[in-house]
């Protein structure tokens, strides 16, 4: 197990679920569409600007990460038509028709579409311990949104809301490929894209910008729960695999719940109380899971910020950085060995 990516996950997860106390304050001040393109501008735009600094700061100093290539764009167009313009899309027209007790709980089907997504369209391996430990998390999920009981007086509704969790698990899935990528110019894209389509969504639906300091508050909310939570997730994405990472990140409205607890003094509940017992029991289940056989790695080459391991025994040119960990393009031949490991981006290979 990689605990240093299961620790950006779940901080990547609190971030985010910090965000929604904070984006619930604001939208009392504009329409929710319009609150999503401010929270993906601010996403967008900040993870642009700390990228130039970072690029200033240090240069080609240290570990640089590898740009997109172009084969990675149709990887990353299909992600954000995904889930930065087909999700909120369907999700603003399936909450005109849900009830808020119904559309909150049909909104932890995402964790669920990103695993079953994973698991049958993109083959990556599963056991009987990660979909318990997947079903705790979720079940946590559902029990914090639990309101009161869901109806269903229209079926187009919750079927819309549903659809808008596919699209999210399709954008999880799609941005895994691309995810030995740099994180950041890839959440900049998504931001700078997914924004302005929000934003016109929003004007289409009847709504309007605020006051400057809600553009700004909404915008550095953006930025940390949205912009910094998804470069972290990417980097998960690398060494966890789309399931697992995303059942991680299922812990967030918990997360969130206890911000709120902490900063807005909201009571403690035997609701959150519960969510938290089934949440520590997934993420047990999921951090103490041991998967070891035999496998085969086919040949690929490919550049990302790697250490000479089992995996990377490869010869160096004048030209490729010193030191280690260090980036650059190289070669991997055809391997066979057996040893613990999960589904990251060196272990793609189908299962029996």
């Amino acid at each position: 197990m990689n605990h240093r990516a299961v620790l950006l996950a779940l901080l990547s997860a609190a971030l985010f679920g910090a965000s929604t106390p904070a984006a619930k304050a604001l939208l009392g001040s504009m329409q929710p569409a319009m609150l999503a393109g401010l929270l993906y501008c601010g996403a967008g735009a900040g993870v642009a600007i700390l990228r130039h600094l970072i690029r200033r700061m240090f240069g080609n100093q240290g570990v640089s990460e590898t740009p997109l290539r172009p084969q990675d764009f149709r990887w990353l167009a299909g992600a954000v038509l995904a889930g930065g313009i087909a999700g909120p899309i369907l999700l603003m027209l399936g909450l005109a028709r849900t009830e808020a007790a119904t559309a909150s709980l049909l909104l932890t089907l995402e964790g669920a579409a990103t695993a079953l997504l994973a698991w049958f369209a993109f083959h990556e391996n599963v056991n009987r311990r990660v979909m318990l430990g997947m079903a705790c998390l979720m079940a946590g999920a559902a029990i914090l949104a639990w309101s009161g009981a869901p109806t269903f007086s229209s079926l187009t509704g919750p079927a819309l809301i549903i659809g808008a969790c596919v699209a999210w698990g399709l954008d999880n899935n799609l941005t895994r490929k691309i995810s030995l990528s740099d994180p950041l110019q890839i959440v900049e894209i998504k931001g700078l894209v997914a924004g302005p389509v929000n934003l016109a969504l929003g004007f289409w639906l009847g709504g309007s910008l605020p006051g400057p300091g809600a553009v700004v508050a909404a915008a550095l909310v953006g930025f940390i729960g949205y912009g910094v939570s998804l470069v972290l997730f990417v980097r998960a994405l690398r060494d966890l695999g789309t399931a697992r990472t995303g059942a991680y990140y299922s812990a967030a409205p918990f997360l969130g719940a206890v911000v709120a607890v902490i900063v807005l003094r909201e009571p403690v509940t035997a609701q959150l109380a519960i969510t938290g017992a089934l949440m520590a029991f997934g993420v047990f289940l999921h951090l103490t899971e041991k998967h070891r056989h035999l496998h085969e790695h086919q040949p690929v080459e490919h550049a990302h910020p790697h250490m000479h391991d089992e995996h990377h025994r490869h010869a160096h040119a004048a030209s490729d950085p010193p030191g280690e960990p260090h980036t650059h393009s190289h070669r991997h031949e055809w391997m066979r060995h057996e040893h613990a490991h999960m589904p990251d981006m060196h272990h793609t290979h189908r299962h029996q």
